[in-house]
């Protein structure tokens, strides 16, 4: 609201007339399309996944949409087992809020999905099932879904026949069931207005385009794997502004190799981390890119590079607002600044060595587009004007209108123009009204504004001649004016004029940047990879990792000199071991050693495992058999070794941790190139046991428990006792009761008893002495005895 206020000085004007000052506009904030400016790196919602699936004739076909960057992923039709497999694997890794399927189903999925219901009903996190009609899965209705849907990555000149072609080049229309899928989820979504549940019925799923997953040439790995290893860590935040995600990562591989500078990069990490891959060519070319920033003479390049990443922002977030005309203030100073360090990555990887595909990559795909989308912004946008009148503005130059419009704005700021209009309204008012105001109001225009007199008690107290009165507002009197008048007739509603073409102005530069936004798509892809692969050569310069050489030929595993890379951050001596698994040194390492000798550690750094082990795959088993009695532990573990190793040829790769010395001593496994066993160096000096944390060839002779009690600080008398009975049961003699402790304790018990008995009301007559003697003396003449 603009005001001009006239009010009595010190001195006088002139006969008859009073003195005038005016104060310049305060800047208008009315509503718009821009919303209120936040921070850049806002906290953003939680992200949903649906996913689509339909199952038939032993294959799958899989859709999911994630809101957190409004992208399509699917999955070609991939066979399946009848027990569903791959759909549980797939639903582990993106643990989706609903599950989209058809209501007519074989058997095999309906079991599925029903065990999905009941646990649903049990645990509030696992996915809502949807069942759709099966005609909301029909072939050509699901293909017209997809070609008619409105996508604003296809540029709106494309004809029909062109759209066609496009989406041809993106989707495997072959794969029916995939098709058949997507068609259902587009269904959902549009049923649901997933993400646009407040807006306007005519404003369709924001789609930002279509990815293709694949979950063939994995690794699989049990999400227990996961904790053991300490791949991942979760633990509270200590931060009061964090209580909504409530989670920070811990001590754990992913983070102290997570460097990320974008919110993109660290989510591939995460995704590189929970989907392991065995393709040799992916494997290979990511260690190119990290051997390469690893040379010395590259060092200054990398950290160049890994500046400009922490400019990428997450652009699907913007552009899903812009395509629902939702931008905020600075969406486009985000988005200018990350299309310009795009470019700025592009030139610098245009002058390294093109050998490299991602370096390649990044200096084809990141197109001249890119430049035209910074310059169309830079060149509109006045960023500084935009926070400071937290609204989109433009700059000066870029549309007659709106330069005509500020010129006349300016006009009104002008101090004579202002004290002159306020000076006239003055001097015509009754001489009572002590200072007026010249207000102006978005939509209403100019108003005289005059301070209510004691004497305006009354609605008709308000009349005054040669004013219409408009309406009273704290303790203000507002009216129209014939002066008034004019300014509105002269000035027009510069705000919303100017508020008018600046929208329309956003709304075209919103037009072609969308236009351009499937540009958008390889540039974040690739400029993540490139973070995450900056981030684990920082990572392997810090901690002097080596380049893993990769064999299709070899099946087997050598590591020389392994470490592992937590405990080697928190210990203060730290003895790296070398491992060599297959061809003749094995395949079933047995591991024996005393407690705390580092045996677990040596797995680490290396169940379900029964069912799914093949081959190629890697068992670490520790402690097998903790928690149950000694026979059963030592059997089970027997029977599970024996079970791989009868496959010969096609045993995996095992290696076990135990304290079960009866395994050897006993025999309990076959003899045969394909046992080796190991154990843990240790030296006895005295009474000390000192460990090597090396491992060798051979078997231990103890487990040494009594020297790690006696560095736990148990007591000297009950770490001898331990050891009597041990040599006892080792012996195959009885165990005798300690004399002494019984005489200690003999009188301290029987007087115990004698005093509950005395207690004892034997008038009661809901006293029962059975339950006494059976709950007090013969338990206690038990321990007696």
């Amino acid at each position: 609201m603009a005001s001009f206020r006239a009010t009595p000085g010190r001195a006088p004007l002139g006969p008859g007339s009073r003195p005038a000052t005016a104060s310049p506009p305060t800047p208008v904030l009315g509503s718009g399309e821009i919303r209120e400016v936040q921070e850049e790196d806002e906290e953003e919602e939680p992200a949903e996944i649906h996913l689509c699936v339909l199952w038939n004739s032993g294959y799958l076909g899989i859709a999911y949409y994630d809101t957190s960057d409004s992208v399509i992923h699917f999955m070609p039709d991939a066979p399946d087992h009848e027990s569903l497999k791959l759909l549980q694997r797939v639903l582990d890794e993106i643990n989706p809020q609903s599950i989209v399927t058809s209501a007519k189903q074989d058997e095999n999925m309906t079991r599925f999905l029903g065990k999905l219901a009941f646990e649903e009903q049990r645990e509030p996190r696992r996915p809502e099932v949807v069942y759709l009609p099966s005609v909301d899965f029909g072939l050509e209705i699901s293909k017209q879904r997809l070609l008619s849907g409105n996508y604003s990555f296809i540029p709106e000149s494309m004809t029909a026949t062109e759209k066609i072609l496009f989406l041809s080049s993106i989707i495997p229309f072959d794969c029916l069931l995939l098709v058949r899928a997507l068609g259902g989820l587009l269904k959902f979504l549009g049923r649901r207005r997933i993400g646009v549940e407040l807006e306007d019925c005519n404003v369709s799923v924001p789609i930002l385009g279509f990815k293709k997953f694949v979950l063939t040439h994995l690794v699989s790995i049990d999400q227990d794997t996961y904790s053991v290893l300490q791949i991942f860590k979760s633990e509270s935040h200590p931060s009061v502004y964090k209580v909504a995600s409530g989670l920070k990562e811990g001590l754990s591989l992913f983070g102290i190799l997570n460097r990320c500078r974008c919110k993109w990069g660290e989510k591939l990490l995460r995704l590189w981390f929970t989907r392991p891959t065995q393709d040799l060519g992916e494997l290979n070319s990511r260690l190119d890119v990290i051997q390469f920033f690893l040379l010395p003479q590259n060092l200054d390049m990398a950290q160049m590079l890994h500046r400009l990443m922490s400019h990428i922002k997450n652009v699907p977030l913007i552009l899903k607002r812009m395509k629902l005309s939702h931008t905020k203030v600075n969406d486009w100073q985000v988005l200018y600044k990350t299309v310009y360090s795009a470019l700025g990555l592009r030139d610098a990887c245009r002058s390294l060595p093109q050998s490299i595909q991602l370096f390649r990559d990044i200096a084809q795909e990141f197109s001249d587009d890119l430049h035209h989308i910074a310059s169309l912004i830079g060149k509109v946008v006045d960023f500084e004007g935009s926070l400071a009148e937290n609204r989109f503005t433009v700059l000066p130059n870029i549309d007659p209108e709106i330069d005509e419009s500020e010129e006349k704005r300016r006009l009104m700021g002008l101090p004579s123009f202002l004290t002159e209009v306020a000076r006239k309204e003055l001097e015509n008012l009754d001489s009572r009204i002590p200072s007026c105001s010249v207000i102006y109001i978005p939509l209403i225009g100019f108003l005289l504004s005059i301070p209510r007199l004691p004497s305006m008690a009354e609605a008709s107290d308000f009349e005054i001649e040669g004013l219409d009165f408009m309406f009273l507002s704290e303790e203000k009197l507002h009216y129209r004016s014939a002066r008034t008048k004019e300014l509105d007739a002269l000035l027009g509603d510069l705000h919303c004029e100017i508020r008018d073409q600046e929208t329309l102005l956003m709304h075209q530069l919103q037009c072609q940047v969308l236009a351009r936004a499937a540009v958008l798509t390889p540039v974040l892809d690739l400029a993540a990879r490139l973070d995450v692969l900056l981030s684990l050569a920082s990572a392997a310069r810090e901690y002097g990792y080596s380049r893993p050489r990769y064999s299709s030929q070899l099946h087997g595993v050598r590591i020389q000199n392994g470490r592992h890379p937590l405990m080697e951050l928190c210990a203060r001596t730290f003895v790296p071991n070398s491992t060599e698994c297959g061809g003749d040194k094995g395949r079933v390492k047995v591991i024996t050693g005393p407690n705390s000798s580092g045996k677990s550690i040596y797995l680490k750094q290396v169940a379900k495992a029964v069912n799914n082990a093949t081959e190629q795959s890697l068992v670490l088993i520790d402690e097998f058999g903790k928690g149950t009695n000694t026979v059963d532990g030592l059997a089970l573990l027997a029977a599970v070794l024996r079970h791989w190793l009868a496959l010969g040829p096609m045993c995996p790769h095992i290696f076990v941790a135990t304290n079960f010395l009866s395994l050897v001593q006993l025999q309990l496994l076959p003899q045969g190139p394909l046992v080796h066993y190991l154990t843990m160096e240790t030296c006895e000096d005295g009474d000390d046991l000192v460990f090597f944390y090396q491992l060798c060839e051979g078997i231990a002779n103890a487990s040494h428990a009594s020297h790690t009690a006696a560095q736990a600080g148990l007591p000297d008398k009950l770490i001898a006792r331990a050891k009597e009975v041990s040599d006892l049961v080792r012996s195959g003699k009885p165990i005798q009761p300690v004399k002494e402790l019984l005489k200690e304790n003999q009188m301290e018990k029987c007087q115990e008893l004698v005093d509950k008995f005395l207690k004892l009301d034997l008038d009661d007559p809901n006293l029962d002495l059975d339950i006494f003697m059976g709950q007090e003396v013969l338990p206690a003449a038990t321990t007696i005895l």
